[in-house]
């Protein structure tokens, strides 16, 4: 079995149950698990590699709970960069509706290799819209998972309500509920694997109330239980979703949830921009997580979700940095860092310390996404996945606090990440230096995309 040393560790912030942060500290890693960690000198023992970790921090690998990766190819689109989300959406449906295999598997690369380098070690996806004939673009984006050597979790998305029967989405990007219910049974059967520290494991993403029937919501959950899978969709994200809601159905989002069988620790929700102290109370007692989405909460106007009451009320709350075109970057510590000042806006400097943030990204993400037993924390036991930040450079000299300073000074990519045991980041670039061919092929596909040329 290989085994690694990480040696004299500036700092090892744990996010274990004690909070520990370990000064000067190592950690031994054999396989693919966390065999030991401490302070002072390490354990003498043969080791096949030796890492010195001077100047540096160590974090849990962080945990993004949200995301539209093939929306990497509209990044900073002309028309839609100053729209709200409805308006946005019906812009971009028009864009949306060109994608295929290969356009799903190089955005997938991109984005997923941007999170890498960020210190994100296990990612979801909400992929939901499916243009007539393309079948099998779940599958596609978990073999370019595969190939960039992430832990996926993504959701089989989907919109069966198009513009002609009262939703927004134009009707040849929609599928029928039979459809829907039959893929996301033999994408569970195929790829779901329920073991410890698995690679691949599904969950089920019916879109957005003004996208998905009652039905198919209702359907989507027997599947789900049926089989342990958990289930996702977007929620409480602007008041035009709210208007929405209490037009079509009488309820406002949170009693929607709640009338199609969905409150449960089972689901967790994106956004939740919008919620009464009384939706927060209700979320809390079912145990729904939240994926806390601040920049694409930001650029689109949408609003700043009430995470500290949230936190206050016992939810569980992860970090999610959103499908790209609602926020142009797949960056898991700058989303840490617009957490951290968000709040701060609505609620006080004392709201979100620059620690709760990165919690949110690391432990907050994997208790949101039933993760919490393998992933989120550095501890004896739990999967190889984190990461070092290199704090010898420009951006934090004088920093007297290495831990926070992660966000106050604005840290950008990880020094080294390691997923499952496997170190995919060294010196901050990808190790594997073929991904970075991805990058001509998304610009070309992209130009096509946008532009219809």
């Amino acid at each position: 079995m290989r085994r690694i040393l990480f040696r004299d560790v500036e700092v090892i912030a744990t996010f274990d149950p004690q909070g520990r942060e370990l000064r000067h500290a190592w950690l031994v890693v054999e396989g693919n698990r966390i065999a030991a960690l401490g302070e002072g000198e390490p354990p003498k023992g043969d080791y096949d590699e030796v890492i010195d970790g001077r100047d540096r921090v160590m974090l849990p690998g962080m945990v993004n709970t949200h995301h539209h990766l093939y929306q990497t190819l509209f990044r900073a689109v002309p028309g839609a960069q100053d729209k709200k989300l409805f308006d946005w959406l019906l812009f971009l449906y028009e864009r949306w509706r060109g994608i295929d295999e290969e356009a799903v598997y190089v955005s997938a690369v991109v984005g997923l290799c941007e999170l890498l380098l960020s210190g994100c070690t296990t990612s979801t996806d909400h992929l939901y819209l499916f243009p007539r004939g393309k079948k099998h673009l779940i599958d596609v984006e978990i073999e370019a998972a595969k190939e960039v050597g992430i832990r996926f979790h993504p959701n089989r998305g989907s919109m069966s309500l198009s513009r002609q029967e009262g939703g927004l989405p134009p009707e040849d990007v929609v599928q029928t509920e039979e459809e829907i219910l039959e893929d996301s049974e033999r994408l569970i059967l195929r790829y779901h694997d329920p073991r410890f520290g698995a690679m691949v494991r599904l969950a089920l993403g019916p879109c957005s109330p003004f996208s998905v029937t009652p039905r198919l919501m209702r359907e989507t959950a027997e599947l789900a239980r049926r089989y342990g899978v958990l289930l996702h969709t977007h929620l409480a994200e602007t008041l035009d979703e709210e208007e929405f809601c209490l037009a079509r159905f009488g309820k406002r989002p949170v009693e929607y949830l709640e009338e199609v069988g969905w409150l449960g620790p089972d689901v967790w929700i994106a956004h939740a921009v919008h919620l009464s102290d009384r939706d927060i109370e209700k979320l809390a007692r079912a145990g729904v997580g939240v994926a806390h989405c601040p920049s694409s909460n930001m650029l689109l106007g949408s609003g700043i979700a009430p995470v500290p009451k949230m936190l206050a009320a016992g939810m569980k709350v992860g970090l999610a940095v959103d499908g790209s075109a609602s926020n142009d970057a797949s960056n898991m510590i700058r989303e840490a860092r617009q957490a951290m000042l968000l709040s701060r806006v609505r609620y006080g400097a004392e709201a979100m310390p620059a620690r709760r943030a990165l919690r949110l990204a690391t432990l907050g993400g994997a208790q949101v996404m039933g993760w919490e037993r393998e992933l989120g924390s550095l501890e004896p036991g739990k999967c190889a996945d984190l990461s070092l930040w290199d704090i010898s450079t420009l951006e934090f000299a004088g920093a007297a606090d290495p831990v926070a300073a992660l966000l106050h000074c604005a840290a950008q990519y990880a020094d080294l990440v390691m997923v499952n045991g496997e170190i995919r980041v060294r010196g901050g670039e990808l190790v594997d230096a073929r991904l970075y061919r991805y990058v001509s092929r998304q610009r070309a596909i992209a130009k096509k995309l946008v532009e219809g040329g």
